[in-house]
């Protein structure tokens, strides 16, 4: 009998036994979480980070679909998220029904829009304008940004974040709020897209893993996020995905 095949034996019989780690995302946050279509499968930052505090953990990454408008419903519904990943900003709101780890990634708000008007939509002022299309995903913090800040504008809510930057590019719409890593990755990906001041955005706020209230691996994930974020893992993934 060949060494390899015990050694397949013997993986397959752990990973038989071993637990599931049940990982809610949305899937439609690049460069963080993306599913895509045709085969189903998950892919970024917070993926490879995912995969990487379940074999921490001894477990099976399994992912399940969310969206940020079931978002918090979906973790504090029993036995269906133990984790929840995929850019989730940190907010008193969340915080009042669920645990967040430590901050992992600083982010805020900030324009994307194309070139031709990257130099009209600089402040908050120059978008809350009647005329100015204002187009956002659904369920998320960018929703309630646009609308608490852009009255006077047009504002489309959009169901679909991964085709909305397709409304951009197709003078659809006129200018997306969303998180500077997100604007800086898709102008990377569409060079006729701007991502206006990422590093000077309109906010600040922390991206951290989410856990049902008084989950008991809380204290676990974030004993393995601290040393993530110092013994290279996350800025090996992070790099992989923004450079």
């Amino acid at each position: 009998m060949c060494a390899s095949c015990s050694r397949e034996q013997t993986a397959a019989r752990h990973s038989s036994t071993a637990e599931v780690l049940r990982i809610c995302t949305t899937g439609d946050y690049k460069p963080l979480s993306y599913r895509d279509p045709k085969t189903g499968q998950y892919a970024g930052i917070d993926i490879d980070m995912a995969n990487d505090l379940a074999a921490h953990l001894g477990r099976i990454a399994t992912f399940v679909a969310t969206t940020w408008g079931s978002l918090m419903t979906d973790v504090g519904a029993p036995g269906r998220c133990d984790v929840a990943v995929g850019g989730i900003s940190k907010t008193p709101a969340r915080e009042q029904l669920a645990d967040f780890t430590q901050p992992y990634l600083t982010s805020g708000k900030t324009p994307l829009t194309t070139a031709a008007n990257a130099d009209g939509f600089h402040s908050i002022d120059q978008i809350n304008q009647h005329g100015v299309r204002v187009i956002e995903n659904a369920g998320g913090t960018n929703e309630q940004f646009a609308k608490q800040n852009f009255p006077n504008a047009t504002l489309t809510i959009w169901q679909d974040n991964t085709t909305v930057f397709d409304q951009l590019l197709e003078g659809k719409a006129d200018v997306m709020i969303t998180d500077a890593i997100e604007a800086s990755y898709q102008a990377k990906q569409h060079p006729e897209l701007v991502a206006v001041h990422p590093d000077t955005p309109f906010t600040t706020d922390h991206k951290a893993f989410l856990l049902p209230k008084g989950s008991q691996l809380t204290a676990q994930t974030n004993e393995w996020l601290a040393q993530a974020l110092t013994n290279g893992t996350f800025s090996r993934f992070y790099n992989r995905w923004m450079q």
